[in-house]
């Protein structure tokens, strides 16, 4: 496939860069990030990007509107800014969403959309499992996607699951599921100064989130993918351990085919724990 990311720091270089690994020969995609970026600020000339020059060059940047315009990918991804609610509530997120996504329609009625679901602060007073669960419903389906999903079209937005695959996971590492993962604060990058990062990805967060663009972008299982991988800067990464990683890619799947808004059909199941395991 050919895809464009739309974005910030919650894409960043890793994912695209390890969904392309996953992919294999034939896969390429272009890009445009920011921070904090805001599907608004992206659509609109004056608005700034934070970061713009740290984090879009050539080859890979290539400015959205023509892009998205242009009728040239097979899949459109498109990302909202966090806090959602803020989004929401000050940045017009399902105006600007539904401007983009009619944008990828006009160029192409053959290309997929997708709004890739992130998460937000895991120190979140709500409590972050508890925000996942909700928002899911309230904030992605209802607030932000209600319009399209309403819309019923032939050229429907479709949900990469990003923040409920994080949950499941955690929900199955601190129920001792996975080998060699047991706490959430692991999916977490950390500070310059060594403080865990409440909300960007680890190496592992980043691996399970490319993981899971590429089941809903190819409609495939991600059991068997390699656990060892390289990052965009060109370290090598390794996850976890063979039977570590295989229990995250089934995760990945149960979560992907058990949401109708992925679009991918459910092949099977498997046992995860409960959202009272909180």
């Amino acid at each position: 496939m050919h895809v464009y990311h739309l974005g910030h720091s919650l894409v960043g270089a890793d994912i695209p860069h390890l969904l392309a690994q996953f992919a294999g020969a034939g896969h390429s995609y272009h890009l445009q990030l920011g921070s904090g970026t805001s599907l608004r600020a992206h659509w609109e000339p004056e608005e700034t990007i934070v970061d713009f020059d740290l984090v879009n060059a050539p080859p890979l940047w290539r400015a959205p509107r023509d892009a998205i315009g242009s009728g040239a990918y097979d899949a459109v991804i498109l990302t909202e800014m966090v806090e959602l609610r803020d989004a929401l509530k000050y940045f017009a997120a399902s105006d600007y969403l539904h401007r983009w996504a009619e944008l990828a329609r006009s160029g192409n009625r053959n290309t997929r959309l997708y709004l890739y679901e992130t998460w937000h602060q895991l120190d979140d007073p709500d409590g972050w499992l508890s925000r996942i669960d909700s928002d899911l419903d309230d904030l992605w389906l209802g607030a932000l996607m209600g319009r399209e999903i309403r819309a019923a079209r032939d050229q429907p937005l479709y949900l990469i699951p990003g923040g409920q695959v994080l949950a499941a996971v955690t929900r199955a590492a601190e129920a001792g599921k996975i080998p060699g993962l047991t706490q959430r604060e692991d999916l977490f990058a950390r500070t310059s100064t060594g403080e865990r990062d409440p909300i960007h990805l680890s190496d592992l967060g980043s691996y399970i989130i490319a993981a899971t663009h590429f089941s809903v972008l190819y409609h495939r299982s991600p059991v068997g993918l390699p656990h060892s991988v390289t990052l965009a800067d060109g370290t090598d990464l390794s996850t976890l351990s063979e039977a570590g990683a295989q229990a995250l890619q089934e995760i990945i799947w149960q979560v992907v085919t058990g949401l109708a808004y992925t679009g991918v059909r459910p092949d099977r199941t498997m046992d995860l724990p409960t959202k009272e395991a909180t």
